[in-house]
């Protein structure tokens, strides 16, 4: 949930058609918005790994040797961690460090913008910890843990932090604590690349996401200054369970990895993460799973966001979604218009009395794919069911289609509320992001998926629509699922954010991400990653 997802700014198409959850993970998250013309994460591995690309002078490695000054400066721009680490060094010897360093090293931290990037630790760091490699992810013979834990060897005790610094185990249930936390988060944690948007999280989803089924408050981390006592920085997580490739591991699913602004420099960021793996390692869970928008070693799958107008028009007067070439905006408002009301019988709101059900349905609908969330009861509940408290805000909208015969739920779908604040904006003060949290259906247990796509395309029509009722002004979704069915039919544009996930002390083979080779969606790249992370 998330530092990764600040980078897809939405696209509409051109023309009239439009948190193993172990420990050392990075943000999850990047702020969606339209796509740009800036090279991918992919393209510029591809640049690096070309003809460039010789053998390393001692490891025997993939390293750079060719590179010029100009190709390490533009490196080092998508790079902060490693502009870090080559800072003092004059430009000739900076070259020369890089063309000596492996293809993994020079990937490691990369970007395809490095604005936004908040010292997601160096390769040097990520050497150190039990994550796959690059060189050796296509190589995976069996699946299992990296490192086996000794729990008798984790230290009782964390790191020392820089003098004026100290840990602090944040107590979400006092309520000062919590709009602690809220400002940090608000003021310092993601926005897109030009400054432009900025996550921004109410106290009610902070609460729907750090307070699950199973949460600790130890799994809470953060630093104050010692003299003033604030918030400077955290990092969270929380516990479920995971399938992957139908091994059931124990995980802590780790977010909110954020440092104030004033304190990058620090380089906290490897201070945090090796303390919440060592909080994970003394309550007995080795294993983590999390995401970012940035490019480290190693994504187990890449997923892409796209982005689907409700309010066409305040999305292209916030900067949002482009007016694209050739048409004109009455036509944009007309095309991304939606019908008023929803055509799927027997859909409703959900209750609690639909858990069961729903539970049901969404574990045997989950295991079609590799990498999925195994719920239990109580964390669908949690998630997934909206229920009124005064003062608080709706945070997740889900929906049952129940059979008037037979009163069977034969499916479901939900989505959740995550604003964007728009920085120093005349009219508008914040975007209402919906996003697609999980759905299942009957219909993908027919033979060969007989009607699937007929039925998501009318379920999610449907979504888009309640969405639009609740006053939401972009609908947002990734590639992963059975997304790929829907998007380009319903009219998402693609972002220009990738959603790379990760899993911390466990090797498998990648994982299909719904795009194929040219990051487009594609029906037949779906079954592998049926996670869904805020």
């Amino acid at each position: 949930m998330s530092e990764s997802k600040q980078k897809g700014k939405s696209t509409v198409p051109s023309g009239d058609d439009n948190k193993v959850r172990a420990v050392d993970p990075a943000p999850t998250d990047a702020e969606p918005r339209a796509t740009s013309d800036k090279p991918s994460e992919d393209m510029t591995k591809k640049t690096i790994q070309g003809k460039n690309a010789t053998e390393g002078p001692s490891d025997g490695k993939p390293s750079v040797a060719k590179m010029t000054m100009k190709e390490a400066k533009a490196l080092l721009e998508m790079n902060p961690a490693l502009k870090s680490e080559m800072a003092g060094l004059d430009g000739d010897k900076a070259v020369e460090a890089m063309q000596k360093m492996s293809i993994a090293d020079l990937l490691t931290g990369l970007s395809a913008s490095g604005k936004n990037q908040k010292d997601m630790a160096s390769y040097k760091f990520w050497q150190t910890q039990p994550v796959t490699r690059f060189d050796e992810q296509s190589q995976v013979a069996e699946d299992g843990p990296i490192k086996i834990i000794d729990p008798t060897k984790v230290s009782k005790e964390p790191d020392a932090l820089l003098d004026g610094f100290e840990w602090t185990t944040l107590d979400l249930t006092d309520e000062k604590e919590l709009r602690e936390l809220w400002d940090l988060l608000t003021y310092h944690y993601v926005e897109d690349d030009d400054a432009m948007f900025r996550f921004r999280y109410s106290e009610s989803f902070l609460h729907w996401a750090l307070m699950s089924p199973g949460w600790q408050k130890q799994w809470h981390v953060g630093v104050r200054a010692s003299k003033s006592r604030k918030l400077v920085a955290s990092i969270t997580g929380v516990p479920t369970e995971l399938n992957v490739r139908g091994q059931q591991l124990k995980v802590i699913e780790i977010n909110f990895l954020c440092i104030h602004k004033k304190l990058r420099s620090k380089r906290l960021t490897p201070v945090l993460i090796k303390e919440i793996t060592r909080r994970c390692y003394l309550s007995g869970i080795y294993q983590a799973i999390y995401t970012a928008g940035i490019v480290l070693p190693t994504p187990v799958s890449s997923c892409r966001f796209y982005h689907r107008p409700l309010d066409w028009l305040k999305l292209y007067e916030v900067g949002f979604s482009p007016l694209p070439h050739g048409s004109t905006k009455a036509r944009q408002i007309t095309k991304n218009r939606l019908p008023s009301s929803t055509s799927t019988p027997g859909l409703r709101p959900m209750e609690v009395k639909d858990v069961d059900a729903v539970h049901n349905l969404l574990k045997r609908y989950l295991e079609r794919f590799n990498l999925n969330q195994a719920f239990t009861r109580d964390e669908v509940e949690h998630w997934l069911v909206h229920k009124d408290q005064p003062g608080s805000e709706q945070v997740v909208w889900s929906y049952v289609v129940e059979d008037a015969e037979t009163h069977k739920i034969t499916d479901f779908f939900s989505f959740y509320n995550l604003e964007s604040t728009v920085i120093q904006h005349p009219k508008y003060d914040a975007i209402r992001a919906a996003y697609l949290y999980y759905y299942a259906t009957e219909t993908a247990f027919a033979e060969k998926e007989k009607g699937l796509k007929e039925r998501l395309l009318m379920l999610m029509n449907d979504a888009l629509i309640l969405a639009k009722l609740a006053n939401f002004d972009v609908f947002n979704a990734l590639t992963l699922l059975d997304n790929p069915l829907f998007l380009e039919q319903l009219k998402f544009g693609a972002g220009d954010g990738q959603l790379h996930y990760y899993l911390f002390n466990y090797r498998t083979s990648p994982i299909a991400g719904g795009v194929n080779e040219k990051n487009l969606p594609d029906e037949k790249k779906r079954g592998g990653v049926g996670m869904v992370m805020l």
